[in-house]
């Protein structure tokens, strides 16, 4: 279950990084801001976490939407997203982060919900429900960008426009608008990423930032721009660190999680589910 919300987390970044080449950094920061979305809302009407998630969605593409613009304007159709692009999003992630600390502070802020609180239990084994029904989502949403990618001319297209370009352009597409959408898609994941996160746990500014050698880690692990693989090498990193966290101390959990992304970097450099 921890595995499928790590899926859920590093979706969006598995597209924008390891389709696009686009190393948004920020993309931690987009779901911790998802969480806030739906931390007010929830706090005002009552509305169920999962369903403001959802109904956001849109709300978010359009801002990776335009994300995209200031960053192919700004960097990408000068030649400099290598280092000043990575440099955007690196001083993207403060300014959302400060501006939330600004007008929530810094106390750990969370949702109700009915199954929050409440677990089922099968024989000997437990299934907390704030841990379940976010796997579920997660799952659920993997599998709708899976479809899209594979069976949609758009989704093809995401896959085509890092491996070549020319082609892409050959076909009738514009890759600039392609990457739009991409990003779109991206940032869309985010908020129900955040909706996820702040079911399992509460949320501050700053907890963004413990994912983001996480979800880097699972992306590569994965194989660059495999979906399905980013989701496998999240089950496999929410087990091992779920396990290693049970038996020998959460504080060893992360570095177990490294040592196998250096070890598959190392037999199969490409990641588990990545081209040769």
């Amino acid at each position: 279950m921890l595995g499928s919300f790590y899926a859920a987390v590093a979706l969006g970044l598995s597209i924008t990084f390891g389709q696009l080449d686009i190393v948004n950094i920020a993309h931690p920061t987009f779901v911790i801001s998802g969480s806030y979305v739906v931390y007010i809302i929830n706090e005002n009407f009552g509305f169920d976490p999962v369903l403001i998630g959802v109904v956001f969605v849109p709300v978010f593409y359009l801002l990776g939407v335009l994300l995209y613009r200031v960053y192919y304007a700004c960097f990408e159709r000068t030649g400099q997203e290598s280092l000043s692009g990575l440099a955007f999003f690196f001083g993207l992630m403060f300014i959302i982060e400060v501006l939330l600390i600004l007008a929530y502070g810094v106390d750990y802020r969370l949702v109700e919900a009915p199954y929050i609180g409440k677990t089922w239990h099968l024989g000997f084994i437990d299934f907390p429900l704030r841990m379940a029904v976010p796997a579920v989502v997660s799952l659920i949403m993997t599998g709708l960008v899976v479809l899209f990618m594979s069976k949609t001319f758009i989704g093809k297209a995401i896959q085509a426009v890092s491996q070549d370009r020319l082609a892409l352009q050959l076909m009738g597409a514009d890759p600039v608008k392609v990457k739009q959408i991409a990003l779109g898609i991206g940032i869309a994941t985010a908020v129900v990423a955040g909706a996820l996160l702040i079911i399992i746990q509460p949320v501050e500014p700053s907890v963004g930032r413990l994912y983001i050698g996480r979800i880097f880690a699972i992306v590569v692990l994965g194989g660059m721009g495999s979906i399905s693989g980013t989701f496998v090498a999240a089950l496999l990193i929410g087990v091992v660190e779920s396990f290693v966290a049970t038996f020998y101390g959460p504080s060893w959990a992360p570095a177990v999680g490294y040592g196998i992304l250096l070890l598959t970097l190392a037999i199969r450099p490409q990641g588990i589910f990545g081209r040769a």
